[in-house]
């Protein structure tokens, strides 16, 4: 029988500090390397509609981009994912963005890690911001506790009027 108690714990520790690594700034491309498979997937939700304004939501971006590839014959790996997401909004975290690690819920079983976070976002382009509530929900870890997918849910509502300029 699995030990889902020692896999739980892994899978948390690894969430915890993904979640500090990515609000304390950190580049994406390291905390790729350090937090995720080689062949990760991210997929923020949201109508792909907002694509228009907002490039990284409703797409499934898979894989990394491999080095000396271009971004035009890479357009949708986890790096473009924050590529794109960077180039459109700018994250301004709180000293309290990332719960105590008790505070995560894990499914050690099911092999999913579920994160409430609030921070404020702005447009790169139009500056203007707002604070969210979003949810990270992590899954597929490999034996190691690296994350093998990303989900995200947060408001695109919001960041639609902050980028659009109407």
């Amino acid at each position: 029988m699995p030990d889902y108690k020692a896999k739980g714990e892994l899978m948390r520790s690894t969430a915890y500090s993904f979640c500090k690594a990515f609000t304390t700034g950190s580049p994406p491309s390291e905390t790729l390397d350090k937090y995720f498979t080689s062949n990760p997937k991210i997929l923020e939700h949201g109508p792909k509609w907002a694509n228009l304004r907002l490039p990284f939501l409703g797409i499934k971006f898979h894989g990394r981009r491999s080095q000396g590839s271009s971004t035009a014959t890479s357009r949708r790996t986890c790096d473009d994912y924050y590529d794109r997401l960077t180039s459109t909004l700018s994250f301004h975290p709180y000293e309290n963005t990332v719960p105590p690690k008790e505070e995560f819920m894990v499914d050690a079983e099911g092999g999913t890690v579920t994160i409430k976070l609030r921070a404020k976002f702005a447009s790169v382009k139009t500056g203007k911001d707002w604070e969210e509530d979003f949810v990270y929900v992590l899954s597929e870890f490999d034996e190691e506790g690296k994350i093998g997918s990303q989900e995200l849910w947060a408001d695109p509502l919001s960041a639609w009027v902050a980028v659009g300029d109407d």
